[in-house]
């Protein structure tokens, strides 16, 4: 899903004023909140902060950071802003976990930019720090990136569309998340390689932010300027529900292939209920098994992780299509998020 959005200068002004209270930690045991410690009572302290503590795709990231802390038998500290992009409070929450001895940080960047400097002092006191998901800008200012390959999940929805179109003229409209977003223009452009297009086949390009109502307007919008569309891409399954609703009203939703990335369960219902043709999932809770993993190799014997880390993604659909790999919606219910 995506989850980076840019600040605006009055969010920023909000998120100082409301960070420190967006994420304080408690020492131990579960907690509620923006902000808790979680299981796990080693030595070893792992910090996870995620952008908000809501999004289905943070808590999945939040169960397997859970899980992988219990099993290596360390404390895991937990933070998450009260909405997306609150970047302040991720500042807040670095610093205090420094404070409280982390080994290493796991954080997935509301502002990807502004997140640098606090990540940069963390490191200078020898904190291990990895980004989740959204790399940091430059990526190098982390110690690692685990994450999918957004390039490539929009590369396999592209090859598919182009399958399951069977050599119909494409009208195609995407619909995305915002200018400028990495994950948005990753997904973005891998799509219309994997199709074997360029912006200049789209009939309708329209930023949904990710939701379903934008998605559902959006669509509107489009089919209002062509009504002969007959492809749809979308940045993730909720703006691919949005966008069926509003073909379903105008009676389009069967000859309208949708198409999207993300994984989330409900999502994935969607496809083996017909209404999204097929998706790329991705694996939130594998991104932070291996994040903690790394963290505890570095508190063992002092080597970092590095570089990027691809956590993978799969094609999920129940209409396979020749000559592209896929797996089935009951390969994507029992693996996905949400």
């Amino acid at each position: 899903m995506p989850r980076t959005t840019r600040l605006s200068s009055s969010l920023l002004r909000a998120a100082a004023v409301t960070g420190v209270a967006a994420l304080t930690l408690t020492a131990c045991g579960s907690g509620s909140g923006s902000g808790s410690s979680s299981s796990g009572s080693g030595d070893v302290k792992v910090g996870l902060i995620t952008k908000t503590d809501t999004n289905p795709f943070f808590v999945k990231m939040k169960e397997g950071a859970e899980k992988a802390a219990k099993a290596d038998g360390v404390q895991l500290m937990t933070a998450a802003g009260k909405f997306d992009g609150d970047n302040a409070g991720q500042v807040t929450a670095i610093e205090n976990m420094v404070a409280a001895g982390v080994k290493g940080i796991l954080i997935t960047p509301s502002d990807s930019k502004a997140i640098v400097p606090a990540v940069q002092k963390a490191r200078a006191k020898g904190v291990l720090v990895i980004a989740l998901d959204t790399p940091t800008e430059p990526q190098s200012a982390v110690d690692a990136l685990f994450a999918t390959d957004n390039l490539h999940a929009g590369e396999l929805i592209g090859e598919y569309a182009k399958a399951a179109m069977k050599g119909r003229t494409a009208k195609m409209a995407t619909l995305d998340l915002a200018p400028g977003v990495s994950v948005g223009v990753q997904r973005h452009n891998g799509f219309l390689k994997g199709f074997g297009a360029t912006d200049k086949d789209i009939a309708c390009a329209q930023d949904t932010g990710g939701d379903q109502a934008k998605g559902q307007t959006a669509m509107e919008n489009c089919l209002q300027k062509d009504p002969d569309i007959n492809l749809v891409y979308t940045i993730n399954e909720p703006a691919a529900l949005g966008a069926y609703t509003a073909l379903k009203a105008k009676g389009r939703e069967k000859d309208v292939l949708i198409v999207s990335v993300d994984g989330g369960c409900t999502g994935t219902q969607a496809v083996k209920d017909g209404k999204i043709a097929a998706t790329s999932q991705q694996y939130p809770l594998k991104m932070a098994v291996e994040g903690v993993k790394a963290v505890v190799t570095y508190a063992k014997n002092g080597k970092k992780a590095s570089g990027y880390t691809d956590t993978g993604v799969n094609l999920v659909t129940d209409k396979a299509q020749a000559g592209v790999t896929s797996k089935d919606t009951a390969f994507g219910l029992q693996n996905c998020w949400g």
